[in-house]
Formats: C-alpha cells, structure tokens, sequence
C-alpha cells in the first residue's frame, strides 16, 4: 500500500495552463504570479478564481490598488469568465490600500489573517501592493521593510489550509534574491516584448513543486474571451528520425495529378512531409489544390492554412465547393504578429474536429513574413517542431515555397530547412527554343525509389497536365536548344 500523500491538481480554466503546469495547480500550493506592469497578471488571477470558486469551494481576493476595486471590477467584468452572481456569494473582494498607506505593515498582516480566519477561504489572492507600498516609501528603509513584509506575507499564505496566489509587479534581478520565490510552491512568470511595432505576450512556469512543467517560454494573448496560453510544441523524441516521425507503412496517398503518382514512386506515402519548391506563378497552389480535392474524392478532409492568399483569393472554384460542403477547412492565417504556437494550436484543433488526413501550408515564406519579428528570428527551429508535432498526428503535409529560379543555383529551400522535409518536389522554368516551358523532378522520397526524370508539365482549365520527359522533348527538337539564359 503506497503512503506518498495524494495532491490534487486544481484546473485554471485558462485554455493551455494546465498544459503548462503538468496537470493543473497543486491543492494548497502558494503560487506567485508575477512579472512586469501590463503583463495580464490580474487578468490571469481572475480568470482562475472564477473558474475555481464555488459556494463550497469560496474565494477572498485582496486588492492593494490605490484605486477602488470597483474600478478594476468594471474592467474585469468585459471578459465572459466574470460572473457577478458570484461576488459576495462565493467571492469576497478585500480593500488593503488604506491600511497600507498608513505604513503599518504588521496591520495589514493582522487584518489579512483575520479575514482569513472569519471567511475560510479555499482560495486567497492577494493583488497587488507592491508598486502602491513603493511609491509612497521611498527610502532605503521603507524597501527593506516591504521585503520583510512580502517574506511574512509569503510564510503566512504557505501555512494557510487554501491555494494561495500572491501577485506583484517584479523584475528578473529582484527574483533572483527575494526570499518569496525561494517559499513559494509555483512560480508564473508573465511578460510582453517590443520588437520594432510588434508586441508579443509570454508566460513561464519557473517553478512547480511535486509535478514536471512544460519548459520554457510560451506565447499567450489577452483576447475578448480572456487570456489563452498556446504551449509550445516540444519534441519528444531524441532523435531527427524519430521526431521527423518515419511512417512505417507502405500505404500511399494519391496526389490526384495523374503521372505525378508515378514519379513519386506509387504516390506520397501517409503521414510524410513534403516539400513543394518553386518560383512565382510555377503552379504550387493549384498542385497543393489537387492534392486536397483528390483526398476528398476518397472520403479524407483536408485543412489549408493560407499565408498570402485570403480564402476568397485561394478558393478556386474546385475547392469553393468542398469548403461550403465542410470537406476542406481554411484558416486564415494574413493577420501579422501571428507565432507559430498559435498557429499549430489552430491546426490541430481544426485537424481533429475535421478528422482531417490532408494538410496544407501555403506559403512557407508567407508564413515567416506573417510571424511577428521575435518569432520569425527562430523560424526554423519552430517550423521543425510543428513538422514533428503534426506528422507524429498521422497526418500528411503538403508545404509550398517559393524560390527565386536562378537557372545556375540549384537550392531547395530558402531556409535551409529541406532536411525537414520527407520528400521534395521541385518546379523549374527553363527556357526551351524562345520560350519558357514549366519542367518538375523528384528531389527525394526518404526510404523509396523515385523518379529520376526532369518532366515538362502545362497547367490547363483541367489543372496541372504532365508531359514527356525533358530528353524526351529535345530529342525531337530540330537544333541544340538553349538551356539558362
């Protein structure tokens, strides 16, 4: 029989927390959120307590503004988590700002543990004194007696039969040696970043007793509906094969083009990422059309996430159909200031409510330019744990690029992440006799045989049409035709 206590993990019902915190906060857990003025640290704190508080289960937030809490109420009812039946029935907010201007720290630590003791709270935040304590004691020995204060504060709400949040404005250099982060049980961390006009949001689970956290930072917003967390997509395998998530099967997909399946060595086998290259106007969306339209002829939905079309421009009218019928699902994704969390969080949601086979991403370059600038610096380490993340799904993916054709340089990728992908396609314009004809070859199919022929193709009413090889088409030409330019 197993004597190790049982700790019962609380749900935030914030969207993407729990994932964060390994299951949700600790029961009896003192908990400090903190970080920089703005952050959404009281947005969080709310979000938690309504989502938490219950008649049996009653909630005391203490409000050290120096404003009313009326007014920080007036905002806070915006967001459709408030539920104002519950204030004064399962929530009791506290005014301190009195008691703190007066200096009298050891009365404020009688009057919060008095009303501890008379409401018995299961809950008890504490929101948010510290910048209000600063302003008005400015000398060395007012900060030292503030510290003193938060550390007994902080002992106080860690004996306390309740999960305890204590929120406060603080800076990276002061966390490193208050002694409140030193008792505290869980520790979030919130921030927003400047980047030229780009603003990004994220939280940090630093410390979580008894349980593993997902490491690291990870991108939230403050919506109408409340703060949402998109986790970031972390490998799980230790090595690029297994990450990469190698199918086993021989099972293939169609990719509706007919010829292509061929080269292709029997089609695109389920569950590979792959690669299609080439320079504007080369046929890759109308490619990407096709591979979708041909899943939906064999009954598997497909998602397409478009970064530089809008739907109404993406849509042709092969496709305006299957999206009406709910067979293709498009985000749209040409909002700026996008991370690639969010967008992996949009495509797995619509992925499994879809039961979707087929995958989508046009463009990769798209794509970076839509990332807000942090997010973009890291595009390729993001981008190969969104392949490992939707791939290990079973789904297959089928991402556009475009590259400059420069007839002499022969590149798959303008950011150096080809590796990434299962197979690659590439389309090419070469100029044959005066004209520019559209040539595509088979780079690579990992694990299987290919094609190894350059095929001239056309793009008709009816879609993309492949024809002869490029030896093939020269044979028959009278003269050496002139390869580059």
């Amino acid at each position: 029989m197993s004597k190790k206590v049982c700790i019962r993990r609380l749900a935030t019902g914030v969207p993407g927390l729990d994932n964060l915190l390994g299951g949700g906060l600790p029961e009896f857990s003192f908990n400090l959120i903190a970080g920089t003025p703005g952050s959404g640290k009281t947005t969080l704190a709310h979000q938690i307590m309504f989502s938490l508080a219950k008649p049996d289960n009653r909630a005391l937030y203490f409000t050290v503004l120096g404003e009313p809490a009326l007014k920080m109420l007036r905002y806070q009812q915006q967001f459709p988590f408030f539920d104002i039946n519950q204030v004064n029935k399962s929530i009791r907010f506290v005014n301190l700002s009195a008691d703190l201007l007066e200096g009298d720290f050891a009365r404020v630590l009688s009057r919060i543990a008095d009303e501890v003791k008379d409401y018995s709270p299961s809950l008890v935040f504490v929101d948010s004194f510290r910048s209000v304590v600063q302003s008005v004691k400015q000398e060395e020995q007012g900060t030292s007696e503030l510290q003193g204060f938060v550390q007994q504060l902080g002992m106080q709400m860690t004996s306390w039969q309740a999960t305890t949040f204590l929120i406060g404005e603080y800076l990276k250099p002061e966390a490193d040696s208050s002694p409140v982060f030193t008792v505290a049980d869980g520790i979030l961390w919130l921030s927003q970043n400047l980047h030229r006009n780009s603003m990004v949001r994220k939280i940090q689970v630093v410390k979580i007793r008894g349980q593993a956290q997902a490491p690291g930072l990870h991108t939230f917003r403050i919506s109408d509906e409340g703060i949402q967390v998109f986790p970031r997509a972390i490998i799980k395998h230790g090595t690029v094969a297994e990450s990469i998530n190698v199918p086993t099967r021989e099972e293939r997909l169609p990719m509706g083009i007919p010829g292509l399946d061929e080269m292709l060595g029997g089609g695109l086998p389920v569950g590979y990422s792959l690669l299609l290259v080439g320079p504007s106007g080369s046929g890759k969306t109308i490619l990407a059309t096709e591979f979708l339209a041909e899943g939906v002829r064999r009954g598997e939905p497909g998602v397409i996430a478009a970064f530089e079309k809008s739907p109404s421009q993406l849509l042709n009218n092969k496709l305006n159909s299957l999206v009406r019928t709910g067979q293709v699902g498009v985000i749209d994704t040409r909002s700026l200031d996008l991370s690639i969390d969010e967008t992996l969080h949009d495509l797995i949601e619509m992925i499994n409510r879809m039961e979707a086979k087929r995958v989508v991403i046009d463009s990769l370059s798209g794509f970076e330019l839509a990332l807000a600038p942090q997010f973009s610096e890291d595009f390729r380490g993001s981008l190969y744990r969104m392949i490992a993340e939707l791939t290990g799904m079973g789904v297959t993916i089928l991402m556009t690029s475009e590259l400059e054709d420069r007839y002499t340089d022969l590149r798959f990728s303008p950011f150096g992440s080809a590796f990434l992908a299962d197979t690659i396609i590439v389309q090419r314009y070469i100029e044959i006799a005066g004209q520019f004809k559209r040539v595509m070859s088979i780079v690579k199919v990992r694990g299987s045989q290919h094609s190894k022929d350059i095929r001239l193709f056309d793009i008709t009413h009816e879609g993309i049409v492949i024809g002869e090889t490029l030896s093939e088409y020269t044979g028959i030409m009278s003269g050496r035709p002139m390869l580059g330019p």
